[in-house]
């Protein structure tokens, strides 16, 4: 089968973007890390499906795999953006604001006048057994009453929450100098994570500035993520270290993250805002 494909990046997270409004995605595991594959397919971190809502209120329901792995996954910030941004340069709406059903959350996204886009991530979660995290026996430190957990074996202490897929933030002195590809994956497949997670290495600039790497849970580290954006500052923010509106260097480029958790309570939306871009459009045979 031939299979029509526009590929997209989001400050360096890159997508392949697949419209299913017409025909459902029939696609197997083994076809879609094909298409992900980076020698011998197209190429990217994850693969976006766009098909019909069938909620009220809803305009698409939106499909996240992994391009690695071609399992279904979560939630994605980079690809959110690189969504809306399709959608609007398909024609598939003509609206700024659009609501997307992803596997487990309803998202917000916005398209703003000068090119970027803006999601509304939801609110964090902290809830061990949701994202979920086994912290029986251990005795974290406490940094502005929020929990900073050691990992046994990964010689690092995390924080752990969730943006719609799990995360453990560890405070670094120098990303560039950061044990990433190393701990990264001690992290990653740690035994206290039972569906993995999310490694995320964060050096503090300043109360407003960040410099963030990601080892993304079956991915590796990628050039931005946009969850990890999100769970990195909302970590900062609980431990006090960081303020309400804050921006993130990422490896491949800039994202600005606002929460106004402390102010306004633990269940206000986190804001995630940056750039998406159309890289080429073509036809895979698979």
């Amino acid at each position: 089968m031939k299979l029509r494909f526009t590929k997209m990046q989001g400050a360096g997270n890159d997508f392949v973007v697949i419209n299913a409004l017409q025909s459902p995605l029939t696609l197997t595991a083994a076809q879609l890390r094909h298409l992900g594959d980076r020698r011998f397919g197209v190429g990217c971190d994850q693969i976006l499906v766009i098909e019909r809502s069938d909620t009220a209120g809803v305009d698409f329901r939106y499909r996240i795999f992994n391009g690695s792995s071609g399992d279904e996954v979560e939630h994605c910030g980079n690809g959110a953006r690189c969504f809306v941004r399709y959608v609007a340069e398909q024609g598939l709406s003509n609206k700024r604001s659009i609501r997307v059903q992803t596997v487990n959350a309803v998202l917000e996204l916005h398209l703003r006048d000068d090119g970027r886009v803006s999601v509304d991530m939801g609110a964090p979660v902290f809830e061990h057994a949701k994202l979920p995290f086994d912290a029986n026996g251990l005795s974290p430190r406490r940094l502005n009453g929020f929990e900073l957990w050691p990992l046994e074996g990964a010689d690092c202490e995390v924080a752990v929450l969730s943006m719609g897929n799990p995360h453990a933030v560890q405070l670094v002195a120098d990303v560039d100098a950061a044990p990433v590809p190393t701990v990264g994956p001690l992290v990653e497949a740690h035994a206290r994570f039972a569906r993995k997670v999310n490694a995320g290495f964060m050096q503090i600039v300043s109360r407003s500035e960040v410099r963030l790497r990601v080892f993304e849970r079956d991915a590796g580290e990628t050039l931005a993520c946009g969850t990890g954006a999100c769970a990195a500052v909302v970590a900062g923010i609980r431990l006090g270290l960081l303020d309400e509106v804050v921006e993130v260097h990422a490896r491949g480029g800039d994202l600005k993250i606002e929460w106004a958790g402390l102010s306004a309570g633990l269940q206000a939306p986190v804001f995630l805002t940056g750039p998406a871009q159309t890289v080429f459009e073509g036809e895979i045979a698979l």
